[in-house]
């Protein structure tokens, strides 16, 4: 949200976005403007850190239904739960080749993203498929 904000509205990077001139050896740039300002940073007409933001939200209401809900829709949120997180999963090796290989440049609050996507995946995948899982057993 503090990216969006900063750089959708105030029309500033976000703090730590750009460290100096930090080139590694590849000439790739730690250098989240660069990113957020490349070509490659909307889709359909929309700033991928909105879809983002939009992602996380319904991850978040999806959460709040499989601990809250009843049990038919609990059972169903959670494998609703998993596909959306397949998707965002799904999504980051392609966000990261356009970083690397595209724009040349490292945004600091993608990876943290990215790294949040594939831990959410992790998780699910345990929630889902671990016999020691709570939620599963709760579910049936």
């Amino acid at each position: 949200m503090i990216v969006i904000y900063e750089w959708s509205i105030l029309h500033t990077p976000p703090p730590f976005c750009v460290l100096g001139n930090t080139t590694s050896t590849a000439g790739i740039t730690l250098n989240c403007a660069k990113v957020l300002s490349s070509p490659y940073s909307s889709a359909f007409g929309v700033s991928l850190e909105a879809l983002a933001a939009v992602w996380f939200i319904i991850n978040l209401i999806l959460i709040i239904l499989v601990v809250s809900a009843r049990t038919s829709v609990a059972r169903r949120s959670i494998d609703v739960l998993f596909a959306w997180r397949f998707l965002g999963l799904a999504i980051v090796p392609y966000l990261i080749y356009l970083e690397l290989f595209v724009v040349r440049a490292i945004c600091l609050y993608c990876t943290i993203m990215h790294g949040a996507i594939i831990i959410d995946f992790a998780i699910i995948t345990y929630l889902v498929f671990s016999k020691r899982s709570s939620i599963r057993n709760k579910l049936g």
